[in-house]
């Protein structure tokens, strides 16, 4: 099992200008004093692993906090965030990171390992943000296997929507904001020739914050409380994902969705009742 890991660090306004001029540029302009958007924590505390412990494909190795499972890829699953209370640009955040449940399983490429990754961030002592992070390690892929089925398009109505097209410079910035060295995200020779995959990877939580960004969008005035996301299919560059959201007797559901309607990844908003 590994230890807990606890670090801090100042929310500076520069990493969320950053992110914002790059895919947000309609979310409040960063000032000291002001909060964070709900999943904007997830551009501080970057990936800290020394170079020595990076994996070929550039993904976290021994991170100290997840056990080498012996299988050489890792992959980000999902994600469950409860907003406890506000993060403001300037506070001295402490994260608490340990690891959660471990699980082996067999798929149809072979044997896979789900861990959960379990973080607090604290300000003076108080927990104001609790997130399980899910990853899945999987074994070496075959570029010349036959690609995944992806899920059939959804035929529902939706509420708000907005179309979106990540381009490699996207790709590149939020690779470097959060200081991720996968391969899959800027290498095109890597994902193609030795992953199998048509074209560059979407980060997994680039599109959760996407999503979250844009349901704080959709709900104004709107307190977000929880969120949960889970990654059903790849999102490649350069290809459009159309983002969509309706409210229902459970909170907000929001999903992005391919060209062919079939869903990328699928969350679950709830908020504070107006």
């Amino acid at each position: 099992m590994g230890q807990e890991i606890v670090r801090r660090e100042p929310l500076l306004t520069g990493p969320a200008a950053a992110y914002r001029s790059t895919f947000a540029p309609s979310a409040p302009e960063p000032v000291p004093g002001e909060p964070l958007p709900p999943g904007w924590e997830g551009i501080y505390f970057p990936f800290d692993a020394a170079f020595a412990d990076l994996r070929p494909d550039g993904s976290p190795g021994a991170d100290g906090t997840v056990p080498d499972p012996g299988l050489p890829r890792r992959m980000y699953a999902g994600e469950d965030t409860r907003f406890l209370r506000p993060l403001c640009y300037g506070d001295t955040v402490e994260q608490r990171t340990a690891l959660g449940a471990v699980t082996r399983k067999r798929g149809r490429a072979g044997e896979l390992v789900f861990a959960d990754i379990e973080r607090s961030y604290l300000v003076d002592g108080a927990v104001a943000v609790t997130s399980t992070w899910h990853d899945v390690f999987l074994p070496a892929s075959d570029p010349a296997a036959a690609p995944a089925d992806v899920p059939a398009g959804e035929a529902e109505q939706w509420d708000w929507s907005r179309r979106a097209t990540l381009d490699s410079r996207q790709l590149f910035r939020y690779s470097a904001l959060t200081f991720n060295t996968h391969r899959v995200h800027y290498d095109r020779a890597w994902a193609q020739d030795v992953e199998g995959l048509p074209d560059l990877l979407v980060h997994g939580p680039l599109m959760r914050m996407l999503l979250l960004d844009f349901a704080t969008l959709s709900l104004p005035g709107r307190t977000v409380r929880e969120f949960s996301v889970r990654s059903v299919s790849p999102a490649f560059v350069d290809r459009p994902v159309t983002l969509v959201g309706r409210e229902d007797a459970d909170g907000v559901r929001v999903r992005a969705l391919d060209a062919d309607h079939r869903v990328l990844a699928r969350g679950r908003v709830r908020t504070d009742t107006l």
